[in-house]
């Protein structure tokens, strides 16, 4: 069975570059044989917050929030894309996760971090260590930051440069840590019932 991973991106940008690291990495896991998707957060397009997906009436939330809702439950785990926006997360991104709760519990989530610096992020990368442990999944340590992103991935996504040398050169380990910890949390859910 191919693993279902959701691969989540945040910026509403105009010219954002982030996107192509976000589609390389939907490639690289579909290579690998994963079910794969990417969930653009400007597509997807939830309004700020007011009410969480569990906060309304059965069948009265907004189309694209409970559509969202049934992907994340379906996947086996998550790869988030993030991008740093004043030494913090990307506003975009972070709304429409804050949109659930319950239903990212008890599965894995990696984290790819990029800026237009050479940091490549690891700031944003932090903050959502914590942000995701706290909204219930377990973050894999396995990280990857690339930057400057605009020298690292071309127009087409290919990679370019040294960042992109130092891409093609972690995301084969990296994808085998998420890999290995969306089977041990598959496993455990066939096993036992999550405690809460």
């Amino acid at each position: 069975m191919a693993d279902r991973i959701l691969v989540f991106y945040g910026s509403y940008r105009r010219d954002r570059q982030g996107i192509r690291l976000a589609e390389y990495c939907v490639r690289k896991l579909a290579a690998r044989g994963a079910d794969v998707e990417l969930i653009d957060a400007r597509a997807v397009d939830l309004p700020m917050l007011d009410r969480m997906y569990k906060e309304y009436p059965q069948g009265e939330a907004p189309q694209a929030m409970a559509t969202l809702a049934g992907k994340i439950r379906a996947a086996d785990a998550f790869l988030f894309v993030v991008g740093e926006y004043n030494w913090s997360v990307q506003p975009g991104l972070k709304n429409l996760t804050d949109h659930f709760l319950e239903e990212w519990f008890w599965r894995p989530a990696a984290i790819v971090s990029y800026s237009a610096g050479r940091l490549g992020g690891v700031r944003a990368g932090l903050a959502w260590r914590d942000i995701l442990g706290e909204m219930g999944m377990v973050v894999v340590s396995s990280t990857i930051a690339v930057g400057p992103i605009g020298d690292a991935l071309g127009e087409g996504g290919e990679p370019t440069g040294d960042g992109g040398k130092a891409l093609e050169k972690q995301f084969p380990r990296f994808a085998d840590d998420l890999a290995w910890w969306t089977a041990a949390a598959r496993a455990q859910r066939e096993k036992a019932k999550p405690p809460y």
